[in-house]
């Protein structure tokens, strides 16, 4: 079984993650770019069960960026560390720039290219994807979907 660990920038906040993640995709939406401060988000998802904070979860801050989605970041250094979903609570989203080791499995393609960020070519080879790689519930496959 995989075993990753993953921390904020200042390292006050640590968690780790027990299993393999689900797909993992580059999001060019233009939420996921102001959220990282990047041309798009790396991102997968997990089970609620896989995940757990190792340290510092009382430097947690949260943001709802839309309806159902809750943003968790470090109140110390502003670093993103997970998504939440009230509408589904056994899900986390997670961005795989914290990851202190390399998954198992790479990345399958970019979403949300219709509002990439103009300045950002996207070269290499993976299928791109307007909006939606097939639909939402993809984005949201859990290796136990799988």
């Amino acid at each position: 079984m995989q075993l990753l660990t993953g921390r904020c920038l200042c390292e006050a906040i640590s968690y780790e993650i027990r299993g393999e993640l689900g797909p993992i995709f580059n999001c060019h939406c233009s939420k996921c770019r102001r959220w990282h401060g990047a041309a798009f988000r790396t991102r997968a998802t997990i089970n609620a069960s896989q995940f757990a904070w190792l340290s510092g979860e009382d430097n947690l801050a949260r943001y709802y960026s839309s309806e159902f989605v809750v943003k968790h970041f470090c109140k110390v250094c502003g670093s993103n560390l997970i998504s939440t979903y009230e509408n589904e609570p056994d899900k986390i989203g997670i961005p795989l720039g914290g990851l202190d080791q390399a998954p198992n499995n790479r990345p399958e393609g970019h979403f949300w290219v219709s509002s990439k960020s103009p300045w950002y070519e996207i070269s290499d080879s993976l299928p791109q994807h307007e909006t939606w790689p097939g639909s939402h519930a993809y984005i949201r496959t859990t290796s136990n979907d799988r």
